[in-house]
């Protein structure tokens, strides 16, 4: 195996693991949070995970649902920016927790700042959110998926 192939083909070679992805990813936009917060989250974990071809699929939608280019262009520094709602602090540090310690990076702290902005379904989405991102940031950065172009 080259290691090496396109999202099509895995999506051939898998199509069951795919379609469950997908399908999470559809759970998250219909539950309510908004798709700029989410959009936002995935492509902070594709940065932090090193995935090129997530990271750039999210850059093109969240370009296609009108996020301000300084949010995009900030997202890696969000604690610094001051483009960010508190609302958007608190996803983005929840992003960055499980994506970089999924057992032991979610303080006290971090559940009452969560708590504070989102009630208990929205922070079961994001969870899921954050899980689905991660668990396509594996796969495609494993199997090296080419960046889509943008659009």
């Amino acid at each position: 195996m080259s290691m090496q192939m396109e999202w099509k083909s895995f999506a051939a070679m898998a199509p069951a693991v795919n379609t469950a992805l997908l399908a999470m990813g559809k759970a998250i936009d219909e539950s309510g949070l908004e798709k700029s917060l989410t959009e936002l989250m995935k492509l902070r974990a594709s940065q932090i995970n090193g995935c090129a071809f997530c990271t750039q699929t999210h850059l093109n939608i969240a370009r296609k649902i009108g996020l301000p280019e300084s949010q995009l262009g900030l997202v890696a520094v969000w604690r610094e920016a001051g483009v960010f709602s508190p609302r958007e602090q608190a996803a983005l540090a929840y992003t960055e927790a499980l994506t970089l310690d999924p057992t032991h990076g979610v303080s006290e702290r971090m559940r009452e700042e969560l708590a504070s902005h989102f009630n208990d379904q929205e922070c079961v989405f994001l969870t899921v959110a954050i899980a689905n991102i991660n668990a396509w940031n594996r796969i495609a950065g494993a199997l090296r998926f080419s960046p889509p172009l943008q659009g």
